[in-house]
Parts: C-alpha cells; structure tokens; sequence
C-alpha cells in the first residue's frame, strides 16, 4: 500500500491541520509514493524498537521524531542516529501527536483505560464528574494505570473529588484553564505545582509517558481494514523508578 493512501486515511481520522502551531505531526520520513507492507504503532523510536522493524515498512508515532530543523545529521546523535539507520533500512514514518490528543488519545485514556464514558470535552481538558476522597482517587489511578506510586500536590481542602480533568502527555501550561476538584495529567513543574496548590486545584502526575502509551492500540483499530499488516509495540520509557 503506497504511503500516500495511509497518509490520505490518517488525515480524514485525525485531521493534520488541527495540529498546534508548534508541532510537526504528518509525514516526517519518506515518500508518498513508497509502498509498505507492514505498519508499526509506537509511542517514540528508539533503537531497541528499530531494530526489530523490517525493512520497507512504515513506523506510525505519537510523538514526532523532528520538532525543529536540523541543521546536520550527525549520525552519533539523537535523532540523527535514528533517522541515518531509517534512510538505510527504507523505514518511513508519520506522527499524529496534538491532532490526534485533540481526536483520539484523550477520550481513549478516559473512556478505555479509566473507564469513564461520560465525560465533556474542552479541546485538550476532559472533565469527568466523580465521587472520591483525594486517597480513593489515588488508589483509582494507581490500579488503573497500574502503577506503584503518584507524584502529587495535594491542596489544604478535604472536600471530597467532585470534578476531575485529564489531558494526556503534559498538561502543566493548561493548569490555568482547569475548573476542576483534581488535574491528571504528566510533566508538572515544581512552580506549576505550587500554583495549583495555593489555587485549590489538587495534581496528579502519572507520567507523559503512562499517559500516553496507549497511542498504539488506540489506533490500531481504526486501521485494521487498510489490508496493511498491523504491529503495535512501544519505545521503553526513559525513567526508572528506584
């Protein structure tokens, strides 16, 4: 299938005009008129996953590999490294980042994942009406990102969680815009944090990457009946945690 026809079909799912004025989601490496047999899902690449991916084959992202221009390609550093081995190996790529937050991720995460299918959607921000102590809502997400441990700032009101925000990947600029009891969302900043914490909004921060890990088999589905061999795998996340 010629990469021009996924491109054609991704572009009607997720709009690549919808994306912010600051991303560089659509066709990053390749040519339209390429032909793949296989599709690959993935949140980012990296080696690991690039070396298990055959030749001739398209890597669909969440996160683009390029932000801004390069101005060499020094094949010893990232990204450069990865984009020489992709040249080499005839490996095309397409991002659908903030159209497809805007889309897709967010109210899969709400819906699938945290199992809310009732919610009210302001561009990035999903609302969510609940009913939990501030522990109850930690003990939540924990089981259902299936994680040890959160990463909170927790306000002085013992008011119980009536209303809950969610923005996938990293929310903290949005932190402003919520009206919301609890904000979940990744990436907080120490003085985004003490912001909502003096403004009464209390934060929950699972990660960029938990947020958005899911991208891959949030796609996949819409992608079955494209006749294209469809694997979903994920780059490893660049933190531990000890």
């Amino acid at each position: 299938m010629k990469i021009a026809e996924i491109y054609k079909f991704l572009n009607e799912l997720s709009p690549f005009e919808n994306q912010e004025s600051w991303d560089n989601s659509g066709l990053i490496i390749g040519s339209p008129h390429d032909e793949v047999s296989q599709i690959y899902l993935s949140l980012d690449i990296d080696f690991e996953l690039l070396s298990k991916v055959k030749p001739n084959s398209l890597i669909i992202t969440h996160h683009p590999l390029i932000f801004k221009g390069l101005k060499s390609i020094n094949s010893s550093l990232y990204p450069s490294s990865l984009i020489t081995q992709m040249i080499k190996k005839e490996i095309s790529l397409i991002s659908l980042h903030t159209n497809y937050d805007l889309s897709h991720l967010n109210e899969y995460v709400a819906s699938e994942i945290l199992g809310f299918k009732e919610y009210e959607k302001d561009e990035f921000l999903l609302y969510m009406d609940v009913n939990f102590s501030f522990e109850e809502l930690c003990d939540f997400i924990k089981d259902k990102f299936s994680l040890q441990t959160l990463r909170v700032a927790k306000t002085t009101n013992e008011n119980r969680i009536r209303r809950l925000a969610l923005c996938t990947g990293s929310g903290g600029d949005l932190i402003s815009k919520v009206k919301a009891d609890a904000f979940l969302s990744g990436d907080f900043k120490y003085h985004q944090a003490l912001e909502a914490k003096m403004n009464g909004l209390n934060l929950i921060d699972i990660g960029h990457f938990e947020t958005e890990r899911y991208f891959g088999e949030s796609l996949a589905k819409y992608l079955q009946n494209l006749g294209v061999f469809i694997i979903i795998t994920n780059s490893k996340n660049p933190f531990v945690y000890r």
